[in-house]
This record gives structure tokens, C-alpha cells and sequence, in this order.
């Protein structure tokens, strides 16, 4: 219903507006510095100053030493690239992993904004279900975050190639992406050609039994991706450990290929504090 989602809107923009303000200021400034340096302008030469940052054509023309002022180019443009297929719409206990993630966006979304950056956003499954255009303002926060709690996709499976072979194609401008998904899946060449250009993190958020099967004896479990249906005995206890060892090596294998391409991350689960798996994050960024 259209008043059950404007009020989930409006807690979360609360919420993440509050952690924004209160907590993540700084430390998103620190860790996100912008693209660089930009010429601001010329001032006369003071004892101590770079030859290397005399401008020879102003210095002549003035028949006196000037050098360049530069200053740091602070307006930073952020991609969202949300994971919105359908593993993500589950929750063996508390929120879905959905709304989690919307939340962990809309903070990120509302710290961006707070420092006059721009905010984008990519909603993806096996395909790109939706490309919002990076813009500034709170109002376009708010439309990002009705788009990911109202949105119903149409793709079931995950597919990291197609969204970041998109982005590649869109966004020209080096940018900040913060990739967030419940999956480990393949991290393919369109990634590792984006993560050479942009700055890259990758938030995982994951549902504390899709790591370990509690023992409810005879289960019977759909795939919400690929559909298929089977029977899993949960009391067999070599069921389980295979099932968890199987998890551990495909998530063992993501996180080394996002090291292996420089990418930051931070893992977590459903259940846990994400704004202190954020400070993390932004802290590693810092140093």
C-alpha cells in the first residue's frame, strides 16, 4: 500500500539522516576525498614556495614571481549498485536482507548529499532493472529509496557482469561505487575494467541461515533464484557441514577476488549492527 510505504520511507530517512548527521559526517568526508586538485588561483610568489607551482605566463606579463593555488576538488559523484534480486527478499528472522540494504544505502545516500556530492543509483538482478541518474538534494535521496523498498523485480537470478558492463557505458566521470549484494557471485572483466577507473567498495549482507542450516529435520527448500526445488534433510549432520563448508569457500573465493582487485568490503549479517560495519569501512578507507 502507497501509506505503508511512505512511512517506511519516512523512518528510514530518519534513521539514516540521524546516522548521517551524527555519526558518518566526518568520517565519510575523511575517507571519500574527491577526484583531486583544481586550479583556484594565482597569488604572488612568498619565500618557500614551489618553483614547480610558478605560473611563467602570469609572472611575465606581470613582470613579478605568481604562483598557482590549487584546491581540493571535493564534489564527488556516488553509484549505488543495488543488489535486487530475488535471494535478497528473505529473512529467517527479523528484517529482510532487502531492507537492510536499503537502509546501508539510504545512509550512505544521505551522508553523500550532506556533503554536496551527487547520488546515483543501479538496481540490478541478471539484468539492469533500473538506472537512476546521479543528482544532488534530499528529494532525490527520497526517490532512491521508494524505488529500492517499492521495487519488484523482474529478474530472479544475480548477474555482476551485465550491471557493471552498463555503468561502464553510462557514467564517464571517475566516480565512488558502493556495491551491495547478498551473492558470490563471479567477479567478471566488466568489473575489473570498472574498479580500474572508479573507486569501488562492496557491502555483503547475508542472512544468518544461509550460513548454517538449523536442524528442523526434513525440509523442503526453493532456490528464490534459479526456482528449483528440493528436500534437505537438516538432522544430517554431514548435510549441514557440507552445506557450510560449500559457503564458506564461495564466499572465501568473492572476497579474494575483490582483493585482488583493490576493492574495500565489509561482510555482514542481517542481525548485525550495520552502522559499525560502516565505521569500519569508512576507518580502513581513512588510512
Amino acid at each position: 500500500m502507497k501509506s505503508d510505504l511512505l512511512k517506511k520511507v519516512h523512518k528510514i530517512e530518519i534513521r539514516a539522516k540521524g546516522l548521517s548527521r551524527d555519526v558518518f559526517s566526518g568520517q565519510y568526508r575523511s575517507a571519500f576525498k574527491g577526484r583531486g586538485m583544481s586550479f583556484s588561483e594565482v597569488r604572488e610568489y612568498a619565500y618557500g614556495d614551489e618553483v614547480r607551482s610558478i605560473d611563467w605566463n602570469v609572472s611575465v606579463r606581470l613582470n613579478k614571481p605568481f604562483v598557482k593555488v590549487f584546491e581540493e576538488e571535493r564534489e564527488m559523484t556516488i553509484m549505488l549498485m543495488v543488489d535486487v534480486s530475488g535471494s535478497v527478499f528473505f529473512a529467517s528472522k527479523g528484517e529482510l536482507k532487502s531492507e537492510v540494504i536499503t537502509e546501508i544505502a539510504a545512509t550512505i545516500a544521505f551522508s553523500a548529499i550532506s556533503n554536496n556530492d551527487k547520488v546515483g543509483a543501479i538496481l540490478f538482478s541478471d539484468k539492469v532493472e533500473k538506472f537512476i541518474p546521479p543528482k544532488k538534494g534530499t528529494a532525490h535521496c527520497l526517490r532512491i529509496i521508494r524505488e529500492m523498498l517499492s521495487w519488484e523485480g523482474k529478474g530472479e537470478a544475480t548477474s555482476f557482469h551485465k550491471p557493471f558492463e552498463y555503468i561502464n557505458n553510462v557514467i564517464k566521470k571517475r566516480c565512488t561505487c558502493f556495491f551491495i549484494t547478498d551473492g558470490f557471485g563471479q567477479v567478471g572483466k566488466s568489473l575489473s575494467i570498472f574498479a580500474r577507473k572508479h573507486d569501488v567498495c562492496s557491502i555483503i549482507v547475508n542472512d544468518i541461515m544461509e550460513n548454517t542450516l538449523p536442524n528442523l529435520g526434513l525440509v523442503f527448500m526453493k532456490d528464490a533464484e534459479s526456482k528449483q526445488n528440493v528436500w534437505v534433510d537438516t538432522s544430517d549432520k554431514k548435510t549441514v557441514r557440507r552445506y557450510s563448508e560449500y559457503r564458506e569457500m564461495k564466499k572465501q573465493e568473492f572476497e579474494n577476488s575483490l582483493r585482488k582487485l583493490g576493492i574495500d568490503y565489509i561482510s555482514l549479517l542481517t542481525t548485525d549492527d550495520y552502522t559499525k560495519a560502516l565505521i569500519k569501512l569508512f576507518a580502513r578507507r581513512e588510512k
